[in-house]
């Protein structure tokens, strides 16, 4: 596997985790499935600061499948990933390659 590959992929995985972790207080606290949630991008640049705002349900779609992410408008990586839906505030990207496979491999919910 390709070393920056799979450094792109830890560094979307680690995105996730903290995504993951706002979600589980959601549970937590009871908050209503219809609010929205205030999140990380999870592009592969381990600097990004942009939030995204996305439905607490919106957010399970995602989450459905180890390889898509919710990322802020523009910052996919087309060597890595492929849009596959744009949204008010954020686009949902599938990954591909090696950065699947790490995707796959770290994701939380498998």
């Amino acid at each position: 596997m390709d070393f920056r590959e799979k450094r792109l992929g830890l560094n979307e995985a680690v995105f996730r985790e903290v995504n993951e972790r706002i979600e589980g207080l959601a549970r937590v606290f009871r908050w209503r499935n219809s609010e929205s949630l205030d999140l990380v991008c999870e592009c592969r640049n381990a600097t990004c600061i942009q939030r995204i705002e996305i439905p607490r349900a919106e957010y399970e779609a995602v989450r459905a499948k180890d390889t898509h992410f919710a990322l802020y408008p523009g910052h996919a990586d087309p060597e890595i990933e492929r849009v596959i839906s744009t949204h008010k505030g954020y686009e949902v990207v599938a990954k591909e390659g090696p950065a699947a496979e790490v995707a796959r491999d770290l994701s939380p919910r498998s």
